[in-house]
């Protein structure tokens, strides 16, 4: 394939026609189609020339021999590094994106969800959000109280405000007042240590304690120990009928394909962060076409960008749809989503 930058500027005008037109319409694209629809002074002669020299440089391809043409994920990728002016939001849709935030959202997770069930409303594609793992979130407060003689519950809370509930059961009876020091010794030394990394800060300890404090210390070992290991990552997902509404996945096995994606969710989420992994660190991205291995979708694509919370990336968001997505309106708005969700999450972990 001709390196992208040697498109010359006529190539570069009927390629971002083809790319915009196929976009609005999910129509191949003919020669009449660009010169009527983009005046760009040219005779359809000449636009069917480049049109075939862009094929042949791999940009554009014929489905059928008497049909148009429809951009090749290098096509799109040439697009979207070059040729795409990303659209500015209107006060308007800015206002709208503002207002869904003032609603009253108590964790990480609220928020997350909701972004997700925004963008898929505002894009009509699907919405994702990514929620902070353990690896970004650390104690706030931790309450282990009773449930039974040898069984007892654990409540964390962490620094976005969510909570997790993790029921024990322990081999011997715990007293009441063990717990109320199990309790207060698990805050005195948790407090803002990583999610992922409670265990390790007890160890690391424990040969300091004597005495009462040392059985404390191995009684909270044990019960973190006994506590079923979770993680607060994952992935929402909102809005998989818009995809179904697409002619690209207007069939069966194609809607079957859509469908499996969307059920292997910690699949997806890890999959989506090992493709924008190169561009995710600095600003939106856009990944197109085949995501992995795992699936067969070749008709996919993501528009993403990581949130943050006190300057530091801990998850994304985006919209999943066809390859013809509106990449330019959509890189704004989540471009600007993000930055909301940057804000809230950051207020929270105060």
């Amino acid at each position: 394939m001709t390196d992208a930058r040697e498109l010359n500027e006529r190539e570069q005008q009927i390629l971002q026609a083809v790319v915009n037109s196929y976009i609005t319409t999910a129509d191949p694209v003919g020669s009449r189609s660009v010169v009527k629809r983009f005046e760009l002074g040219l005779s359809p002669a000449t636009v069917r020339n480049v049109m075939a020299d862009l094929e042949e440089m791999g940009y554009l391809q014929q489905i059928h021999t008497s049909s148009g043409r429809i951009p090749t994920d290098a096509g799109y990728r040439y697009y979207v590094n070059y040729l795409m002016h990303v659209q500015e939001l209107t006060l308007r849709e800015r206002n709208r994106i503002e207002h869904e935030f003032t609603e009253k959202l108590n964790d990480a997770d609220e928020v997350l969800q909701h972004t997700s069930q925004l963008l898929a409303l505002i894009s009509n594609q699907a919405g994702l959000a990514e929620s902070p793992g353990d690896d970004h979130a650390y104690v706030n407060r931790i309450e282990v109280m009773s449930v039974s003689t040898h069984r007892v519950v654990m409540l964390i809370v962490d620094n976005y405000g969510r909570v997790r509930t993790q029921t024990v059961n322990l081999d011997e009876a715990v007293h009441p007042d063990q717990l109320q020091a199990l309790s207060r010794f698990l805050n005195d030394h948790l407090y803002r240590v990583r999610l992922d990394g409670l265990s390790g800060a007890i160890e690391n300890q424990l040969k300091t304690f004597l005495d009462e404090r040392r059985k404390t210390a191995e009684l909270a070992l044990r019960l973190l120990g006994l506590a079923p290991q979770q993680t607060r990552k994952q992935l929402f997902l909102e809005g998989a009928g818009h995809l179904f509404a697409q002619p690209e996945f207007q069939g069966v096995d194609r809607a079957k394909e859509v469908f499996d994606l969307f059920e292997e969710r910690t699949v997806l989420a890890e999959v989506l962060r090992n493709a924008l992994a190169d561009e995710r660190r600095v600003s939106t991205s856009i990944h197109i076409g085949r995501i992995g291995d795992e699936f067969g979708l070749e008709d996919i694509s993501v528009v993403a960008s990581p949130y943050y919370c006190k300057d530091e990336p801990i998850g994304m968001i985006g919209v999943l749809g066809p390859r013809r997505m509106p990449y330019s309106r959509l890189t704004s708005i989540v471009d600007y989503t993000a930055g909301m969700v940057s804000r809230m999450l950051t207020h929270l972990a105060r």
